[in-house]
């Protein structure tokens, strides 16, 4: 146990549990994303909810009126008996859950099942053969890395939930899980899928741990739990020495750990250029390359462009102008600096090329949403970055009225949020209602005079279409 053992030392104020368990398990040693709400409090009075959903219902009427007003109606469209009447003249199937979603459930739940029943030999091939294949899913998900994480849920839901204030109990189950995943990876120690479960595993706790504040606002023992935990999974991947050489599931945990590593900006280019080599049609690699490319990571903005541009003239048959666009997709909304730099029209010409090589629901409403919402909600008062903006913005018209054809609530409510990886939702129906609320008054906006002609818009596997009311 001198590793796992030493590794419970580095996590401060859970001491006593971890003797315990070290204490039980001597004769082994080993080599090597929910939101769930407190519970337990009281519930309100009945008349209080009544008083606090008509104060919701309120507000909400507010803020449709005054989206609709920006969107060029008048105050006579918006009157409260009027809201409803605008946006009842939009017709568009919202599946529940979409194919996307109940794809990327059949894998991850196929995992986890098979993590429960212990069926590892099992979980091991199915993975591989993923990797190797290079299986994704028609939104573009990799299904080696949804697998992975089906089974490590458990694991680290149960570390989520005990972290859910970064101030966990004395006794609080945390190292339960991690550590059956560590007795695991001793039985499979040459088994890389195993070995990337558990390391990404650690990888997530350690994000558990961290939270999403600054530097300065984490506490000392949960910055060092952060470090263990990252120490560990570094640890484990090392070991596999890279090999298989051809897989993007490990390139992929291995991109994961430059976090906390003293690393250039050539050494993060260069894994992320292996990583998206492998796999050219999983977008997450383009997009994370360039977030990690700004200065505030391990680049600057000539070496944002340059990425982009390289990846761009790698994957041009994959992606056309594409891979320009998913590589700045993230980094200009998170950066006006970058956005003010952007090559506009080879971008716009990105998202035109996007849409023809992946034409289906999920990524048309990626697409939409983050246009309209995640860009064009974004001023900042930066003009240069703000022109861009609004033309990136105007581009929602297009993808909405040429290609969309079913609404997707999700993605529209993530794309409110600029897309945080670690947003925490403590309901999950009312998230979705709230990206579902964004996207009508969105959509009303772009069909704004249509809709003052009188015409229903009616959106049909073909798009939309205006008939008369």
């Amino acid at each position: 146990m001198t590793q796992l053992a030493s590794l419970f030392r580095k996590l401060p104020g859970i001491r006593r549990e971890v003797q315990r368990t070290v204490v039980k398990s001597e004769a082994v040693v080993p080599t090597g994303a929910s939101n769930p709400s407190k519970s337990g409090s009281q519930s309100p009075s009945p008349f209080r909810k009544r008083a606090s959903k008509h104060k919701k219902q309120s507000k909400l009427v507010r803020k449709e009126q005054g989206a609709l007003l920006e969107q060029g109606y008048t105050k006579a469209d918006v009157a409260p008996e009027m809201t409803s009447s605008v946006l009842s003249k939009l017709s568009i199937p919202c599946p529940d859950p979409t194919l996307e979603e109940r794809i990327r459930d059949e894998h991850q739940n196929l995992a986890l099942n098979l993590v429960r029943q212990e069926d590892w030999d099992k979980l091991s091939e199915i993975i591989a053969a993923a990797d190797r294949e290079g299986a994704m899913t028609p939104g573009g998900m990799s299904v080696a890395e949804l697998m992975a994480f089906g089974a490590r849920a458990d694991v680290v839901h149960a570390a989520e939930h005990a972290l859910i204030d970064r101030t966990p109990e004395h006794d609080a189950p945390l190292m339960q899980g991690i550590e059956a995943l560590e007795f695991v990876l001793a039985e499979y120690p040459h088994d890389y899928t195993i070995g990337c479960i558990v390391a990404q595993a650690h990888i997530d706790m350690a994000w558990a741990w961290r939270g999403i504040g600054w530097d300065v606002e984490i506490a000392p023992r949960n910055r060092e739990a952060f470090d263990a935990h990252f120490a560990r999974s570094r640890d484990i991947i090392q070991s596999f020495h890279g090999k298989p050489a051809k897989s993007a599931l490990l390139a992929n945990t291995s991109c994961a750990l430059l976090r906390g590593n003293d690393s250039s900006r050539q050494m993060v280019a260069d894994r992320y250029e292996a990583l998206i080599d492998l796999n050219p049609e999983n977008t997450s690699p383009f997009r994370s390359l360039g977030t990690q490319m700004l200065p505030r990571s391990y680049g600057s903005y000539a070496g944002l462009e340059l990425e982009a541009r390289r990846t761009a003239a790698r994957t041009q048959k994959i992606w056309g102008a594409g891979g320009y666009t998913w590589v700045m997709f993230d980094a200009i909304s998170v950066d006006d600096e970058a956005c003010a730099l952007l090559d506009l029209p080879f971008f716009i010409e990105g998202l035109r090329d996007i849409v023809l090589h992946r034409p289906e629901p999920h990524t048309v409403n990626l697409l939409a949403a983050y246009c309209a919402n995640t860009i064009g909600e974004a001023f900042s008062g930066n003009d240069a970055a703000d022109a861009n903006r609004a033309q990136i913005a105007d581009c929602a018209n297009w993808i909405v009225r040429e290609h969309l054809t079913e609404l997707h609530p999700m993605i529209w409510a993530h794309a409110a949020q600029g897309f945080a990886n670690n947003l925490r939702v403590s309901s999950a129906s009312r998230f979705a209602a709230a990206g579902q609320d964004d996207a009508m008054r969105i959509l009303a906006g772009l069909f704004k005079r249509e809709i003052a002609d009188g015409m229903r818009i009616v959106f049909t596997d073909q798009g939309p279409t205006g008939t008369s009311v």
